[in-house]
């Protein structure tokens, strides 16, 4: 196993080289070659996915990376950064995400039809982190939230949360929010839409020990990461996550020539994952169904019509988020062939959490209206702010996605009461 740095300037060079030196012996138990790769203007983009942008690196197959991260907007959203502050950081730039993303990464031999494989070895985030909503734009409800607020919250490593508010603690699940190849169209893309090419997923279970497979559009494939989260709800409401930056992003990434997929997908230790994105969350679902019917297909060995009246018993499906232009559901489905997902989608309050509950023929206004009466319930039963009600949903509240028929869709959000447990 070797270290290997990249060489992209000389404050880069030189920066890298002492990541290595530092390195170099805890780094044995990696696979394949080490690559180290600090965040800095020179190694990412603000905003944009371009599959013309020049590789920051380039690594083999199996090789692990050890990057960096930056807070959004090149590292300007951090302690002191005012609301107004941060909403000019996207009026003066539109069409242009937040996001900072470190790469691209050029991945020797991967081409178009290949699946990247990446697997999440460590997660090492910054001790502080940023939730807000950005007055009138942006997020679930912007109508609702013409004014606007930011938290910066100190992330405890070794309790593993955060104190969103006095009392109420938020565990702690770093993941990446915008992980992904390069589109296969060429030109500037907003980082914020996810797709095909995965992107700005939002997925919170693609923490530490998950794999992500992500099907290539280029040759190189072409790899970013950012929008780098602490943790987050599953809806995250109010357009942001507990955002964060990482000291250390550590993966190893592999070509596989003999797994074909359309669509992202990622496997946990006990499950398959698979999503759907969509302007429209009825089309989103539809995008979910299907893919998560092709795996049952093909894990089970059964049709698809036998595949498509298991998915309801056995998988367990979330909506991921209703912030990113294209919103998104992920389902859950067990690798185990006789078990199932964990599905509580309790209508009402449980000894575990707080409810709300909404049905509506449009699967829009079922998370609109379930997503909104915990904000609100949050506001009346808990005494919380309403913008502090709005930034905790967004970052706690697990909304969950129940039946589903032609005339009505099920939305079940739910807030884990141990929020206001004491951490031990």
């Amino acid at each position: 196993m070797k270290i290997r740095q990249i060489a992209v300037g000389g404050m880069l060079a030189l920066a890298a080289a002492s990541a290595a030196a530092q390195s170099v012996t805890i780094a044995s138990h990696l696979p394949g070659n080490v690559h180290l790769l600090p965040a800095t203007l020179e190694t990412t983009q603000w905003g944009w996915f371009d599959n013309a942008q020049a590789p920051v690196l380039t690594i083999d197959s199996g090789d692990t990376v050890v990057l960096e991260t930056m807070m959004h907007s090149h590292n300007q959203v951090v302690p002191g950064r005012t609301i107004e502050e941060i909403k000019k950081l996207r009026t003066d730039n539109p069409g242009r995400g937040p996001h900072t993303l470190t790469g691209p990464i050029y991945i020797t031999g991967a081409a178009p039809g290949d699946t990247l494989k990446v697997k999440i070895n460590r997660i090492v985030p910054r001790a502080y982190a940023t939730n807000f909503n950005v007055p009138g734009m942006f997020g679930e409800f912007p109508k609702e939230y013409q004014d606007g607020q930011v938290k910066y919250l100190y992330l405890d490593m070794d309790r593993m949360v955060t104190e969103f508010l006095p009392g109420v603690y938020i565990p702690l699940k770093p993941f990446p929010g915008t992980i992904g190849v390069a589109r296969k169209e060429p030109g500037r893309y907003s980082s914020v839409p996810p797709g095909e090419f995965a992107g700005n997923m939002d997925i919170r279970d693609l923490s530490e020990g998950a794999i992500l497979y992500l099907p290539v559009q280029v040759p190189g494939a072409l790899l970013w990461t950012g929008d780098s989260h602490a943790a987050q709800g599953n809806g995250e409401v109010n357009l942001t996550a507990i955002e964060t930056a990482y000291k250390e992003f550590n993966i190893t990434v592999t070509v596989l020539k003999d797994m074909k997929l359309d669509m992202p997908r990622i496997e946990t230790p006990k499950s398959w994952i698979t999503m759907g994105f969509d302007q429209d969350l009825n089309k989103a679902w539809n995008g979910v169904k299907e893919q998560t019917v092709k795996l049952l297909s093909a894990q089970r060995k059964i049709s698809s019509g036998e595949a498509s009246a298991l998915m309801p018993k056995v998988s367990d499906c979330r909506v991921s988020q209703v912030v990113n232009i294209k919103k998104g559901i992920h389902c859950l489905s067990p690798k185990d062939t006789k078990g199932k997902e964990d599905m509580e989608r309790p209508t009402k309050e449980t000894a575990r959490y707080y409810v709300s509950h909404s049905r509506d023929a449009d699967l829009n206004k079922a998370m609109d209206t379930a997503s909104m009466g915990m904000i609100k319930w949050l506001e009346s039963n808990k005494g919380i702010a309403r913008l502090d009600a709005y930034g905790l949903a967004s970052a706690a509240m697990d909304c969950r996605v129940g039946s589903i028929s032609d005339t009505e869709k099920n939305v079940h959000c739910l807030m884990p009461k141990s929020l206001w447990q004491a951490p031990k």
